[in-house]
């Protein structure tokens, strides 16, 4: 129902930026309004968590604290495509990022009931195949 392909990674020095993209293709039949958009990453010898997260019309979630004020979430939608805009990026930001979404009803969510809900992994119903990202010291 939704295919997402994620494209971006590579490797980068500690300071730098990279900007990773998430091609959204939804089947015809469900509104915009009904899915998130999350990006999640798994570190190696750690559990995967959630990055940030972006639903049409809401107000974006910045998942983790380390990543406050570096990491940007931003959508296209003339492109169907979310981005990940990584900057000052640190050896700890290692990892495989996936772009991950759920559809259902968000109108009757708060805000703070969104942000604990897409922060979490198993709130995702469909991934994309990851895309790596090493940064070096």
């Amino acid at each position: 129902e939704v295919q997402l392909v994620e494209s971006g990674g590579g490797l980068v020095q500690a300071g730098g930026s990279l900007r990773l993209s998430c091609a959204v293709s939804v089947v015809s039949g469900f509104t915009d309004d009904d899915y998130a958009i999350g990006w999640l990453r798994l570190a190696p010898g750690k559990e995967r968590e959630g990055v940030s997260s972006i639903v049409r019309g809401r107000a974006r979630t910045v998942c983790s604290e380390s990543v406050k004020g570096r990491f940007i979430i931003s959508s296209d939608n003339a492109k169907n495509t979310v981005y990940l805009e990584m900057n000052s990026l640190k050896p700890e930001d290692t990892a495989v990022y996936y772009c991950a979404a759920v559809r259902r009803s968000w109108a009757y969510l708060s805000d703070q009931a969104i942000a604990s809900m897409l922060c979490r992994p198993a709130t995702y119903a469909y991934w994309g195949q990851g895309t790596r990202v090493t940064v070096s010291s």
